[in-house]
């Protein structure tokens, strides 16, 4: 589940406890946990269908009022409205923990050169072509591994899992494990 920018700081104060969200069926479940960016985590603490929303409860979700927050939703289909409890987790990211981690063990390095192995070629070139050029745009880097933009970014969010990348603002950079792991086959 994505969360506006304009959203994270008031889920980080408390402030929003709510979203609302036009679905098909649920996108979440109750104790999942979804990032928001900067090493936030929200989990979601109830999901209902709706109808409709009071005053009180668009301003828990971020809106000034009942007729902004319908407003919104009117123009992002016609699902049914879920109405999701949100709360800040106050831990950190584990893949964030794992990324940090800067010291690998010859076992670290098996498992994760199987993974990439088994991953594809493309992996072990896009995890060297980020080490050459961080901070250059996904579009920029996706020909090079001959890939389009979407699966170019879908790839490096499989290596982002593994903790490998870290996603800035505008391009990517290894992280400190990925970095050890490149320094260890290399």
């Amino acid at each position: 589940m994505l969360f506006e920018r304009r959203l994270r700081e008031g889920v980080r104060d408390g402030s929003i406890t709510l979203a609302f969200r036009r679905w098909k069926r649920a996108q979440v479940t109750v104790g999942g946990r979804y990032r928001m960016g900067y090493g936030l985590l929200a989990e979601v603490t109830s999901v209902e269908i709706v109808e409709d929303c009071t005053d009180e409860e668009a301003r828990a979700a971020g809106y000034p009022d009942r007729a902004a927050l319908m407003g919104d939703l009117s123009g992002r289909g016609s699902g049914p409205i879920h109405r999701l409890g949100l709360r800040l987790v106050d831990e950190p990211d584990p893949r964030d923990v794992l990324a940090a981690a800067d010291r690998l063990t010859p076992e670290d390095v098996a498992a994760l050169t199987a993974r990439l192995t088994r991953m594809g070629p493309w992996a072990a070139r896009t995890l060297r072509l980020i080490a050459e050029r961080p901070g250059v745009r996904a579009a920029d880097l996706a020909p090079e591994v001959g890939q389009d933009l979407a699966r170019f970014k879908l790839n490096v969010r499989r290596l982002k899992a593994l903790g490998l990348t870290i996603s800035l603002e505008t391009g990517y950079r290894l992280s400190p494990r990925g970095q050890a792991y490149l320094s260890s086959i290399t």
